[in-house]
């Protein structure tokens, strides 16, 4: 091997380091895959079913209403829909969402789920005083109503937003799903 052969190894060798470091870097930082875990967002998201989070979401926008995300709870990532934004109220009577009193048409349900009601003063009763949800705090629920356990739930309750750990932007599996 002559120098010239060297020289054009390493610059291979190289190449792959640095393609290598980008993949991992993507993959830390920037993306990352979820395993769907219950039936909680069915028929949304099946159980078993992986994602495609972006991490980087809500370093640079605003997290929004019915966003799908990923986020930490007792050291359990949980798979859930944004319901309610800070400063909202958000009450659910005879299967209507209301946001702050006005009903809100969640197109994404079929007419067939069916959420029991619930007063947003039943399910925050300490921490949001003011009748509305707290600033950097999230109402989170699954689209399987009656099998989600969620913000209605007083052991979960609302998401701080630091929990968020990412936007759901892409189902990867099955492929017939893929969107």
């Amino acid at each position: 091997m002559d120098l010239r052969e060297v020289t054009e190894f390493f610059k291979d060798i190289m190449w792959y380091v640095v393609v290598f470091a980008i993949i991992i870097f993507i993959l830390t930082f920037v993306i990352g895959v979820q395993t769907v875990t219950g039936n909680s967002m069915d028929p949304t998201l099946k159980d078993g079913q992986p994602v495609l989070v972006s991490r980087l979401s809500y370093i640079f926008g605003q997290i929004k209403r019915n966003e799908i995300v990923v986020f930490k709870h007792d050291g359990k990532s949980y798979v859930k829909r944004i319901i309610g934004l800070p400063n909202e109220k958000v009450d659910y009577m005879d299967n209507i969402l209301y946001i702050n009193d006005e009903p809100y048409k969640e197109s994404y349900l079929g007419d067939e789920v069916q959420t029991y009601n619930f007063l947003f003063k039943d399910i925050c009763p300490t921490e949001c005083a003011n009748g509305v949800i707290p600033e950097g705090k999230y109402l989170v629920m699954g689209d399987n109503r009656p099998e989600s356990i969620d913000s209605r739930d007083s052991s979960f309750g609302l998401i701080d937003k630091k929990d968020i750990k990412g936007k759901i932007f892409y189902s990867i599996y099955p492929f017939r799903s893929i969107k």
